[in-house]
């Protein structure tokens, strides 16, 4: 009884954290019993994933941006440019994907930091600034594909990043036993992370639950993951799409929440005012955040041409706003300062789970925009109150 009052506590202080959590819990556990269990399919659940690859990237970054009161609408079109730009390098220049990677990787970086300098050197608005790149790349992407309408890249290397799976030493009972390892090297990692920060928490006598209690987080979390590795052993396993996901949240998980810069990056966030008179540069932390966000863009860009083994002329469409849903619907707040790149990527899956859910059941494309778009009101209005709550 006392652990059931310590966890309505629990969920009630943090209920931005857990909130996603729990909607994804549902909407999961709904449409599986709508489409008499079709939904967690293994077949079903990697695709889901895979197709929320290039958004979830995307995501992260967006996430950044949005914490330090800024917004970037670019990002959509500049990775679909990138993208094409990566395939006329392999398909017309015959440079090799080792080379292209890196070199459109750092061409991400240019562009995400061109956009803070306008931002931070020029003082335009965000808003602005990235509705003009937007509409320059989108004409550059038009531009560049305009001879064939499609660079198609046959580069089987690179096209395994968006389609490919890591490889299986062998099956066991018709699972991916190298998608098991590594699964069990996920949960080894979490249950190590959560150690060592209730430890760091205790040696500086800071508030931690109880240790009850602590035991129900690591088993639950812990079974869930082994779970969603058991559905994905039991297609082809994991995609690597989905490793370099999952590549990106630990890295900027790790960046946001256990480095300076990321102590920074919320700082500026929750008062730039109050940041800039402690020394911090506000200047040189919007660079970065919008250098990581070209750079991500990149990555999308990269991500949705190999799974689309082509580059095409609506490469892009409606990426940012995808990217900005899935951070809201994660957690970010719209005054800045509040969000975290785990909540996001679970905003990402959010959505798209409810897109896949909605597609098997044969709901019509303009019941899905709608549905979609209340979802998103809905996550706003939930920040609005809660905020309003805490104030």
């Amino acid at each position: 009884m006392n652990l059931y009052k310590e966890a309505r506590s629990l969920i009630k202080v943090n209920i931005r954290e857990y909130g996603m959590y729990i909607a994804l819990f549902v909407i999961m556990l709904t449409f599986s019993i709508m489409t008499d269990g079709l939904f967690m399919s293994s077949r079903n659940i990697s695709n889901l994933l895979d197709a929320t690859g290039y958004i979830a990237v995307l995501a992260v970054g967006m996430t950044l941006v949005i914490v330090i009161r800024h917004i970037d609408l670019s990002v959509g079109f500049a990775a679909g440019f990138m993208g094409a730009i990566a395939a006329i390098f392999m398909s017309q220049l015959g440079v090799p994907f080792y080379f292209t990677i890196p070199i459109i990787l750092v061409m991400g970086v240019v562009i995400g930091m061109f956009n803070g300098f306008l931002v931070a050197q020029l003082g335009i608005p965000s808003f602005v600034a990235s509705l003009a790149g937007m509409l320059i790349f989108r004409g550059a992407l038009l531009r560049v594909t305009e001879k064939t309408g499609t660079i198609n890249v046959d580069d089987d290397h690179f096209n395994a990043i968006g389609n490919g799976y890591i490889p299986s030493l062998a099956t066991v009972g018709g699972l991916n036993l190298l998608s098991l390892i590594f699964g069990a090297v996920v949960i080894i990692f979490y249950l190590y992370s959560e150690f060592s920060k209730r430890r760091n928490k205790l040696r500086y006598n800071f508030e931690v639950i109880s240790g009850g209690m602590f035991a129900v987080k690591l088993v639950f979390v812990s079974a869930i993951i082994a779970y969603i590795t058991y559905i994905i052993a039991g297609y082809n396993g994991f995609s690597w799409t989905v490793i370099i996901m999952l590549l990106i949240v630990v890295i900027y998980h790790f960046l946001t929440t256990q480095t300076v810069l990321g102590r920074h990056i919320y700082a500026v966030g929750s008062n730039p005012e109050a940041a800039h008179l402690s020394g911090i540069s506000v200047k040189k932390i919007t660079y970065i955040v919008f250098g990581s966000m070209g750079m991500l863009s990149a990555l999308s860009g990269i991500l949705f041409t190999a799974r689309l083994q082509s580059a095409t002329t609506t490469a892009g469409t409606l990426f940012e706003l995808d990217a900005i849903a899935a951070a809201y619907v994660g957690g970010v707040s719209a005054a800045g300062g509040v969000g975290k790149v785990t909540g996001s990527i679970i905003g990402a899956i959010v959505m798209a789970s409810l897109s896949s859910g909605m597609n098997l059941l044969g709901v019509g494309i303009s019941y899905q925009y709608m549905i979609r778009g209340a979802v998103l009101a809905i996550a706003v209005i939930f920040d609005v109150m809660t905020r309003k709550q805490r104030a």
